[in-house]
């Protein structure tokens, strides 16, 4: 304003004394810094207003927090707990419906509630929990404060509930976990453990685990049935090879056969057929003695008997193509394919894939464990006339698992 006057004693003195005076100002000269004064005065109004509206801003954010102030000490608290004789407690909120929970140091178990809660009655939940000593030879307690009555203790799993990581930032606290953790709903001051089974079996499709899912704190781990290992991925479950790796129990008489989850030891013996006697060529195989000649009734049996084991998984796709049979050489003008007898009857059917081959095709899932039998026969012909039959006997062993 002083400036602004100034300005204006100038420009009427300069107008009663004429404007001939090299000294006096010409009127855009006093119009355009009357202009600059106006935004001097402006800049300097808005500025002492932006300071008005911080300074009832401040004012307003400190009447509300010492109203919230107020408020939180007039909430009512259960009194504070003691922790335990060499031990410890997590938790720093006392409100009703709050938690707090103790651990034991190195070397002591917890005796008592491993959590109280702090009900409307301003008491906390349980009794006073103790630790106490464990005796590492006779696996014997002794307690680290008196107590009346003897009580069974049970084995801590206080290792799922830790302490969080706080961090005051711009007036206000931001707290983390570690992997494996989440924040507690009731107190941001404690970390509780993820069951990450559950939550993966409650919101995605499929297993975390091929088997078994098995939690731990801050962690899980993948679980399989005795005859499996636990795969590369630490979540599949891969076939223990008893026979491969010889740690089975089966005899030199026997065989061993693997199977999807353990082993079997096969007895494999010839055959008996009247007026027809066998030798076995092979571990799985007998062929029949020559037949005295004329004697029809030998020529009848089969030229050979084959024995096969298989292991298939449990609700396996199905139709399935499980055996070939097949003949090296043929004599005759002809070869006819079949099962014999009643022996899995609605499970297996035997098809012609070649001239000189058949076969055998699992047409039904079979839930396990179960054994099927099946045997198939190659006959050979020649003009009608039986040359010879071929008789392949088929096991197959149905794991308990699809895996």
């Amino acid at each position: 304003m002083y400036n602004s006057g100034l300005f204006l004693i100038i420009f009427i003195t300069c107008q009663m004394f004429g404007a001939q005076s090299q000294e006096c100002v010409s009127r855009q000269e006093v119009q355009s810094a009357l202009r600059h004064v106006h935004k001097l005065l402006s800049a300097h109004e808005s500025s002492f207003l932006q300071s008005v509206r911080s300074l009832r801003k401040k004012l307003n954010l400190l009447h509300n927090t010492s109203n919230i102030s107020t408020s939180e000490n007039n909430t009512p608290l259960c009194q504070h707990p003691n922790p335990p004789a060499n031990g410890r407690m997590l938790g720093q909120v006392f409100k009703v419906g709050h938690e707090v929970h103790f651990l034991c140091n190195h070397g002591f178990q917890l005796s008592g509630p491993e959590t109280r809660e702090c009900l409307d009655s301003l008491r906390w939940s349980g009794d006073e929990p103790t630790c106490q000593k464990v005796d590492a030879e006779t696996h014997n307690s002794t307690s680290s404060k008196p107590t009346s009555s003897s009580s069974s203790s049970t084995p801590s799993s206080s290792a799922h509930v830790r302490p969080s990581r706080c961090v005051e930032l711009q007036d206000s606290t931001h707290c983390t976990c570690e992997q494996g953790y989440s924040i507690s709903s009731q107190d941001r001051s404690l970390c509780t453990d993820v069951d990450e089974c559950e939550l993966y079996r409650m919101t995605q499709s499929g297993r975390l685990c091929l088997h078994k899912c098995i939690n731990t704190a801050g962690s899980y781990y993948c679980q399989c049935p005795s005859g499996y290992t636990i795969s590369k991925d630490n979540r599949g479950c891969q076939d223990i090879d008893e026979c491969k790796l010889d740690a089975h129990n089966c005899t030199k008489e026997q065989v061993c056969v693997n199977t999807f989850g353990g082993h079997r030891c096969m007895v494999v013996e010839c055959p008996r057929y009247r007026n027809a006697s066998y030798i076995k060529t092979s571990a799985l195989q007998c062929e029949r003695n020559p037949c005295v000649q004329g004697n029809k009734a030998c020529l009848q049996a089969p030229v050979s008997i084959s024995f096969h084991f298989m292991s298939v998984m449990s609700n396996i796709s199905t139709p399935r193509v499980l055996f070939r049979v097949s003949a090296s050489r043929i004599l005759g003008n002809s070869l006819r394919f079949g099962l014999l007898g009643n022996r899995g009857t609605g499970h297996f059917t035997l098809q012609r894939s070649s001239r000189q081959s058949g076969e055998l095709l699992l047409v039904e899932p079979v839930q396990g464990p179960a054994t099927l039998e099946a045997e198939v026969e190659m006959s050979e012909l020649d003009r009608r006339t039986l040359l010879g039959r071929y008789i392949t006997k088929v096991t197959l062993f149905v794991s308990q698992y699809s895996f």
